[in-house]
């Protein structure tokens, strides 16, 4: 099977949708089949390699300038084309490109109305990549804002298409409410030329449904899966001091901000303990992580941030120095893959009880859930597991057995496979029903 996935690149940042997206990618190439991993906006950044084709659809600069400048838009495309270069994109992304939807609202918009907007070449020439030069027995957009491109596509490819939705609604919710309307507007009309929807748990399925009124029943769990290579931590004993981790990128619907208040609660009950955090820090976020830094300077060196593993081996050493992880997001995560990096090496999770976190907590027994937005709580769960050492090592236990168990790229590629095939022959099925309705009698 041929499989195109096009990703949306994070701006120079380690993104979890990507960095999925790669995964994913190359998961499914080792069984076999072949995929095109197709970027756009920007190259990707990812800790393993890379199989992302070196071709940036709907690149940073020309969407900017077509957008910004009418007259842009009647520059022939092969004088343009060369601002796609992805190197030149991943220059550029250190210091200019933005992902923040408070200042991308209308932008947003006009990138939704593909061909009867601003960036109808972008749309054209994604559409005549895919259906004439690819071909493949299947396209999955892993970002519902690149939808624009749908009702050209369906001009020359008649296969199925799906989405994967990982957080879109975390960026629309942020948009300016009259750019967040019209957007919601025109996704609900390119929903019509999706044969499904996929998400990483049932929880995001209905709520997307709900949120973006599509029909629930083209909506399929894909469970998530991680690439387990390279994630060799086991359950252990304790460490000395007791140390609680966070890794995720640094901003304030991650939730740092609350995980050091809860630990400003337990270090007062329980001086010895640590805190160490990890992640992509970007500009976006700096003012957040500075002030955070400067309220924290009563925990002295009790509190650490190690900045950004630069490679997934240290990204690993990092989890492995961990006794517990939490990351209690402000808002509802639909995915949680830090939850099963911590948990693969053998580390249980304290996490809110929202999201997809109960459905990765209480099918693993891999952690404890909490009340969400309650640093007392926070604090409480954590402590839970500092004092019951036994408790601890069998979640650990738990959690370790289980995602190397069901969280493989095993699964995931077996999953992924169930759900193209089934809708791909109910496709088959309608056709021969309606071919078989027009024949004569």
């Amino acid at each position: 099977m041929h499989i195109a996935i096009i990703t949306a690149g994070g701006a120079g940042m380690f993104c979890g949708s990507c960095m999925h997206d790669n995964t994913w990618a190359r998961a499914l190439q080792a069984a076999g089949h072949k995929v095109t991993l197709i970027p756009t906006y920007t190259p990707i950044r990812v800790d393993e390699d890379d199989v992302s084709i070196d071709r940036v659809f709907f690149g940073g600069l020309n969407v900017y300038f077509d957008y910004r400048y009418p007259l842009w838009q009647k520059i022939p495309r092969a004088l343009t084309r060369w601002l796609d270069s992805p190197m030149l994109l991943n220059l550029v992304t250190r210091i200019a490109i933005s992902n923040d939807a408070q200042e991308l609202g209308a932008l947003t918009a006009a990138m939704l109305e593909g061909t009867d907007g601003p960036h109808h070449r972008e749309a054209r020439e994604l559409a005549e990549f895919l259906g004439r030069q690819l071909r493949p027995d299947v396209i999955c957009f892993s970002n519902i804002l690149l939808s624009g491109a749908m009702p050209c596509l369906r001009e020359y490819y008649q296969g199925p298409v799906f989405c994967l939705l990982q957080g879109d609604d975390i960026f629309l919710t942020d948009l300016p409410k009259s750019h967040q309307s019209r957007a919601l507007e025109l996704i609900k009309s390119h929903g019509r030329h999706f044969d499904g929807f996929l998400s990483h748990s049932e929880y995001y399925s209905g709520f997307m449904a709900d949120y973006l009124q599509l029909p629930r029943q083209k909506f399929h769990h894909l469970p998530l899966g991680i690439d387990l290579q390279g994630h060799d931590g086991r359950p252990r004993e304790c460490g000395d001091p007791f140390t609680i981790g966070y890794f995720a990128r640094i901003c304030p619907e991650k939730g740092l901000h609350q995980l050091i208040d809860a630990f400003r609660i337990l270090r007062e009950r329980h001086p010895e303990v640590r805190l160490r955090a990890g992640g992509y820090l970007g500009k976006r976020d700096a003012r957040y992580f500075k002030d955070l830094s400067k309220s924290a300077t009563d925990l002295g060196t009790a509190f650490q941030y190690i900045g950004s593993p630069g490679s997934h081996a240290e990204k690993v050493e990092f989890l492995k120095s961990l006794d517990v992880l939490s990351v209690p997001t402000t808002y509802r995560e639909p995915k949680g893959i830090y939850v099963l990096e911590a948990m693969a090496n053998g580390v249980p999770v304290v996490q809110p009880r929202h999201g997809a976190f109960p459905e990765l907590i209480e099918s693993s027994g891999g952690g404890l859930l909490v009340e969400p937005d309650d640093s007392e709580a926070l604090a409480r769960g954590l402590e839970e597991l500092l004092v019951d050492r036994t408790r601890r090592d069998n979640l650990a236990q738990a959690a370790h057995r289980h995602v190397h168990q069901r969280y493989g790229t095993n699964s995931l590629v077996e999953d992924t496979l169930q759900i193209f095939e089934s809708v791909d022959s109910r496709r088959s099925e309608a056709r021969t029903e309606a071919a078989a309705s027009i024949e004569p009698s």
